[in-house]
């Protein structure tokens, strides 16, 4: 016989031992797979003796033990006997003395905790999303986010004018957030909850912008509240305070295009929300000069890789609730096809697609940048850029003044901060910055010294002035 090599569904034991009853519940409760009894590590036919007795107590031990019936056969290579098991994956959960085993790579894993609750619960076809919050009643449901909920489903078609008016608890119910019991589902609370973090703390969206490592935090931001509306706070912020639209004219209207496609963006963004594990840590965006990283709790379903996701793929949801309701807001597709919508648009703006791959029991999404000039050069020349801060204006900034002042990120939005507001404080643009009043001190001593901006009248009621391209002509 030609023996393959031992991997993730095939193993090899010298003689039979009734703890590898462990491992046949192992390959059931994953993709199934085969034992050999009487084969060495090197694939060798060593024979049994008692191979005729096994053949009989092996099947009977594997009901008995698992409740399952798997084929086991009695095979020969010239005339050492050995013995074959072979293994079918079981669509319910296989336990051996009250304890569950996994087959994971070429290891076997005793499912515990959180991992065997999210176990039991796919071979079961529920999600963690499907869980009772108990205790949380219609009182925690947030009205303005139902409605926000029926403004896009009308509008996306996925769901009829008439439901406009539905009461909170009937739009629950459709959506299926209820339980049998009558108890609101986590999913219930995490898209529609008016205090989500005092059930789910980690249900936040970190944003950071760093210059070249983690160590070099500039600003910060954490968007906290309900699902539903998540996504549009997160791509508000990002679009006013982290990234730039450079701004161009085709004729007579204004085009202000961001640097990362649109919808590609916040497809990344849904998918990292609906596919995210809420028993672990926060979503979390970092922002370098060159690069974007999105990541999100929650390896991929084993049935995907990182390199299949771009491709034509099945949809396999991590909490079926969830993607559901955004499906039905119109925010995402059905079967798969959202990173094949992020590949399309990443390709026609000509950028290079998003890497996707598995960091720190997670997926990350790694978008690469390019700097405001870059972009500029690529879109029309000496135009405009967006650059703005959550202040309550955007603020034009022009490209040359940055790439010849050589103001850092941070140093840029502060310029943008004093266009905005002349008599704002050093107080007050820490606070919309989120460093501390010393760090803007020692920028705007910097900027003060060469030349970029000064200071006008007293500390208290003095104004802030831009001077034109480093003059430090008083």
């Amino acid at each position: 016989m030609n023996m393959q090599n031992e991997s993730q569904n095939i193993e090899y034991k010298e003689s039979w031992r009734d703890e590898y009853l462990k491992w046949i519940c192992g390959f059931a409760n994953a993709q199934g797979g085969r034992i050999y009894i009487g084969v060495n590590d090197q694939k060798e036919v060593i024979g049994l003796s008692d191979a005729k007795r096994l053949l009989e107590d092996i099947p009977n031990k594997i009901v008995n033990y698992l409740g399952i019936v798997e084929d086991v056969n009695l095979l020969m290579e010239g005339d050492k006997e050995y013995i074959e098991i072979v293994v079918s994956p079981s669509n319910m959960p296989i336990a051996y003395k009250g304890t569950y085993h996994y087959r994971s790579g070429s290891t076997k894993q005793e499912l515990k905790g959180l991992a065997l609750q999210q176990f039991i619960m796919e071979k079961m076809g529920h999600s963690w999303d499907d869980i009772p919050v108990y205790g949380a009643t219609l009182d925690d449901i947030d009205r303005n986010a139902i409605d926000y909920f029926l403004q896009c489903s009308i509008k996306a078609g996925r769901m009829d004018e008439s439901e406009a008016n539905s009461s909170t608890e009937d739009v629950l119910r459709n959506l299926g957030l209820f339980t049998r019991e009558g108890e609101l589902k986590n999913a219930a609370i995490l898209l529609f909850g008016k205090h989500v973090g005092q059930f789910f703390p980690s249900a936040v969206f970190k944003i950071g912008r760093f210059h070249t490592d983690e160590s070099d935090l500039i600003i910060q931001d954490v968007i906290e509240g309900n699902l539903i509306q998540m996504a549009s706070r997160v791509m508000e912020i990002l679009r006013t305070k982290y990234l730039f639209s450079p701004i161009h004219y085709e004729g007579l209207q204004r085009i202000e295009q961001l640097e990362i496609p649109d919808k590609a963006l916040r497809e990344l963004i849904y998918n990292a929300i609906s596919h995210k594990a809420y028993t672990g840590p926060a979503i979390q965006m970092r922002i370098y000069d060159r690069s974007i990283e999105l990541w999100n709790y929650g390896l991929l379903p084993k049935e995907l890789t990182p390199a299949a996701l771009l491709q034509k793929h099945s949809s396999y949801p991590r909490n079926h609730n969830i993607a559901n309701v955004f499906y039905k807001a119109g925010f995402v597709e059905s079967w798969g096809r959202g990173f094949k919508k992020i590949a399309e648009e990443f390709e026609r703006a000509k950028l290079p697609l998003p890497m996707i791959e598995e960091n720190g029991g997670g997926v990350m999404a790694i978008i690469q940048r390019k700097t405001i000039d870059e972009v500029i050069a690529e879109r029309g020349g000496d135009v405009g850029v967006n650059v703005g801060v959550n202040v309550g204006v955007n603020v034009g900034v022009n490209s040359r003044e940055i790439s010849d002042m050589k103001l850092t990120e941070r140093q840029t939005i502060m310029v943008s901060v004093i266009k905005s507001n002349p008599m704002v404080t050093a107080k007050q643009m820490s606070e919309t910055l989120s460093v501390t009043v010393r760090t803007i001190e020692r920028d705007l001593a910097l900027m003060q010294k060469a030349g970029i901006i000064r200071h006008e009248g007293s500390d208290k009621t003095g104004v802030w002035v831009i001077l034109e391209q480093g003059n430090t002509n008083s």
